[in-house]
Parts: C-alpha cells; sequence; structure tokens
C-alpha cells in the first residue's frame, strides 16, 4: 500500500501553499474523489510527480489541507479570544471565528468530513485525524483552562471536555452552513450559545 511506504516530506515555501490551496479548491469545486492528482497539479502549476514526491497519496495530501486550516483555525482562536473579559466575550470571539472560517473557507469542512469518511477505512488517515483532533482539543482546553484560572469563566467540566462540545457545536452547525449556504443561521448560532453558555459561565 503506497501510504505505507511513501515517506513524507516537508515541503515549504510557495510551491507548497499553491498546491494546498489547490487541493482545496479541487475538493470544493469536485469533492474527493475528483481530487486527483493531475487535477490539482494543474491547478497548483506544478508537475504531477511532484505531489507523488512529497504526499505519497492523495489522502496524505487532504490531511496537510486539514492540518494546515486547523492551525490557522486554532491562530484565530487565540487571537480572538484574547484579552476577552467574560464568558459572553469568550463564547463570542468563538462564534466569530466560525462565521470568518465560512465566509473565507468553507472547504475546510467539506474535506475533514471526507477525512472521516476515507478514516473509516484507512488507518493512516484515522491516526491524522486523531491527532489532529488531541491538537485543537488540547489547544482550545488551553485557552479555556487560562480564562479560567484568571477568574473570566467558571467551566462545567474539564477543559478538554467543553473543548470537545464546543467543537462539535461549531462544526455540526458549520456542515448544515455548508450544506444551506443561503439560510440565515444566525438564530442557530444564537442557540448554540445559549447552549455553550451552559458548559462556559
Amino acid at each position: 500500500m503506497e501510504a505505507a511506504t511513501t515517506p513524507k516530506r516537508t515541503l515549504d515555501g510557495e510551491k507548497a501553499q499553491r498546491i494546498v490551496d489547490a487541493m482545496r479548491a479541487t475538493v470544493g469545486e469536485r469533492g474527493a474523489t475528483g481530487a486527483t492528482f493531475d487535477v490539482v497539479a494543474r491547478e497548483a502549476g506544478v508537475s504531477r510527480g511532484l505531489l507523488h514526491y512529497y504526499f505519497g497519496t492523495k489522502e496524505r495530501l487532504l490531511a496537510e489541507v486539514v492540518r494546515r486550516d486547523c492551525d490557522l483555525r486554532m491562530e484565530r482562536l487565540s487571537a480572538g479570544s484574547a484579552g476577552a473579559s467574560s464568558p459572553e466575550e469568550l463564547l463570542g470571539s468563538m462564534a466569530a471565528a466560525l462565521r470568518e472560517m465560512m465566509d473565507e473557507s468553507p472547504e475546510f469542512l467539506a474535506i475533514l468530513l471526507e477525512l472521516h469518511t476515507l478514516g473509516r477505512t484507512n488507518p493512516e488517515v484515522a491516526a491524522e485525524l486523531r491527532e489532529l483532533h488531541r491538537r485543537v482539543r488540547g489547544h482550545l482546553g488551553g485557552i479555556l483552562a487560562e480564562a479560567r484560572d484568571a477568574g473570566v469563566i467558571t467551566l462545567a467540566a474539564d477543559p478538554e471536555v467543553v473543548a470537545e462540545v464546543l467543537f462539535s457545536l461549531a462544526d455540526g452547525l458549520g456542515m448544515r452552513m455548508l450544506a444551506e449556504p443561503e439560510r440565515d443561521f444566525e438564530p442557530s448560532l444564537a442557540a448554540a450559545l445559549t447552549a455553550a453558555a451552559a458548559l462556559v459561565r
């Protein structure tokens, strides 16, 4: 199996970003099945061989897209929550981060859903997903713990447990926003904040 035998190599710089952006855009337009290396290489303006050399498989490239988007998501969570002085401000910054993600890169959730499907039968993808979930859960858990220790919020459970539930709310709502882009989701988002306030108060 290629995923098990091809070593992953680090690709930095402008070409790497072009490849990742091309994969994200192609999955958004065609789905994972239609995002072949031929199509992605053409979109990125690089050779098909370069994608194979650095990523080995399409699944690894998909995981890299999600990894980079998760890093951006965590940066925005940190920036948005910095200086929050109340539970409402903290949760409001998280809601703003969800809106921003859905406006700027809704393909992230589409790719994440594709990876979850692939992970059912691909152990390597499943391992990548576990690590990604661990990282984002730990990151948000750290933000929550810091706010709790500063006396800004009270948590109804362990910080990482609360983080898991908050991400579940955001990702579940985001999936619905992705499926019905013309619908007004502000009432649903307000209800999600009410539910989150039972955990972060």
